[in-house]
């Protein structure tokens, strides 16, 4: 498999190498070992996720608090989806950026984010199935959300979708109001968590 950063520190997408044949197609979906060639720890993947949802469904901008915050590694099992990356890392030179990559059923290529930074997708297809490997179980009180259309975000939707959003993330607040009310994380504590993993796999 191919593993390539984005211009957004500790985010990656990963394209399999594929095997066809008459019978389908073999690939290696995830490999912990290579991953670890990038960010120097191996992810301890202990919660898998998935979600179905319908074309125009978007979920997220979505983090964590770090410590020990929620690496993801998504993928689409089905269908496909445009996949956002968001820097929400207070000091980060890229704070507040935003990288996207298409994910379907054909390339399967999947994106590993770290720990501090959001996440949200956008469905383009109905029953699109989106499969998360994370490095952290759920923690409601640590868990949290931006609002996935904030026009200081500016996340740039695929053309003619309209955006289905829940409850909970219309509530979600602004990039400039988590910011203001404390709900992000530093990029100095997720420098620390990020060295603190690589110390344990030492």
């Amino acid at each position: 498999m191919d593993i390539e950063p984005l211009g957004i520190a500790g985010a990656f997408v990963v394209t399999p190498r594929q095997f066809p044949d008459d019978r389908g197609v073999f690939l290696e979906s995830f490999r912990g070992d290579r991953l670890a060639e990038h960010l120097g720890h191996r992810p301890d993947i202990v919660q898998t996720n998935v979600s179905v949802s319908s074309r125009g469904t978007v979920r997220g901008i979505h983090f964590a608090d770090v410590p020990p915050g929620q690496g993801k590694y998504v993928t689409a099992l089905t269908g496909s989806l445009v996949d956002y990356v968001v820097d929400l890392r207070v000091g980060s030179p890229t704070f507040g950026r935003w990288e996207s990559v298409t994910l379907d059923a054909l390339e399967r290529r999947a994106v590993y984010l770290s720990e501090g930074l959001g996440h949200a997708f956008c469905a383009l297809e109905d029953a699109t199935t989106a499969m998360y490997l994370c490095t952290a179980t759920y923690r409601p009180l640590g868990e949290h959300g931006i609002h996935p259309l904030d026009p200081a975000v500016g996340l740039a939707l695929p053309d003619g979708v309209e955006p289905l959003i829940s409850a909970k993330d219309a509530a979600a607040p602004t990039l400039a109001d988590a910011l203001s009310d404390g709900l992000l994380p530093s990029a100095q504590a997720c420098d620390a968590w990020t060295d603190s993993l690589a110390q344990r796999g030492n």
